[in-house]
């Protein structure tokens, strides 16, 4: 099996990989396409000590089961179905749990991988897999409405204009936010301004103002102290960013200012596969490049020092996607 393989020794194309044995439960899954996102590149840089092969957003075609021979994407987080966090329905945080790509499970930058069954969600037909593969981070996005009671109206800082800010903005704003995106790139920013949303350059950003709520989507160490900067007292910061450095911030301001401050990470598949039949999340634009599992170390390198909006792999061959370039 070919895939791409992650160590303390760097990131490689491998085209003699064991294929992944299913477990009760489980099916194998033979890879159409994934995503490269942020995740895949803190892991290359040693984020949670992941070895192994990464990638979690993908739409597949499953061997066997109630959707054998069907396109699919998955929930990427495996319980263990016995705990009590399980039991209550909340797998994301089973202690025992595996991650697709990212803790303890093969993941899909290659060409099989192997999900419980009941991880799986059906792609509507009239859903392209290209579309398909955004379900993942959308669904990430749509996390935030689900743990915040976002009243119509709410002023929303995203910090970050890459592929996670511009998701969760648009989420955002189709639960009545009024959304401002603010970020480093002004071709990033203009994608976002043709949805009709506010957008700024962070060297642009007023010190002075204050939000209600602030969302953490920049993937840099330094996202956390400019959000707890911009929310108002009492507000609210949502973290998106997962890092491999640490964090070196005051926290006094969430004392004195008594902000709240949630981590947010996967979030309901459902809804985000619903908003993208129902094309209700504006996809065109942001793949800049298709890349074959041969190519996704080069890829991953490039996405670490280019500001690119999204990268796609072709894993079975024949993705039909437009790309707009870098």
């Amino acid at each position: 099996m070919q895939g791409v393989w992650i160590s303390s020794s760097g990131v490689e194309f491998r085209d003699s990989l064991p294929e992944p044995r299913p477990a009760p439960g489980e099916v194998l899954i033979d890879i159409l396409a994934a995503g490269l996102c942020e995740t895949d590149l803190q892991l290359a840089k040693g984020y949670m000590g992941f070895a192994g092969i990464p990638g979690h957003e993908f739409v597949g075609i499953p061997r066997s089961g109630r959707w054998a021979g069907q396109r699919v994407v998955g929930e990427i987080n495996c319980g263990c179905g016995t705990c009590d966090r399980c039991q209550a329905g909340w797998a994301r945080h089973c202690p025992h749990r595996t991650v697709l790509g990212i803790l303890g499970r093969s993941g899909a930058f290659a060409q099989t991988i192997a999900l419980p069954e009941g991880n799986l969600l059906p792609v509507p037909d009239h859903v392209s897999t290209a579309d398909a593969v955004w379900t993942e981070p959308l669904a990430a996005a749509f996390r935030i409405p689900e743990q915040l009671p976002l009243v119509p109206g709410t002023h929303a800082l995203i910090l970050g204009d890459g592929r996670l800010g511009n998701l969760c903005a648009q989420v955002l704003a189709r639960h009545g936010c009024r959304v401002e995106v603010v970020g480093k790139h002004s071709r990033k920013l203009a994608r976002l301004s043709r949805l009709g949303l506010a957008t700024c350059l962070l060297s642009e950003l007023d010190p002075a103002r204050r939000f209600p709520l602030v969302v953490d989507c920049t993937g840099s160490p330094s996202g956390l102290a400019t959000a707890l900067a911009a929310v108002e007292p009492l507000g609210t910061v949502v973290l998106k960013t997962t890092v491999a450095g640490p964090h070196q911030l005051s926290l006094a301001p969430v004392v004195i200012d008594e902000v709240r401050v949630v981590g947010s990470r996967c979030g309901p598949f459902a809804p985000a596969l619903a908003a993208l039949a129902a094309g209700e999340i504006a996809l065109s634009g942001l793949v800049e490049e298709v890349v074959t599992l041969a190519e996704v170390p080069a890829a991953l390198e490039r996405a670490s020092r280019e500001p690119l909006l999204k990268i796609l792999v072709d894993v079975a061959g024949g993705l039909k996607v437009e790309t707009t370039g870098p």
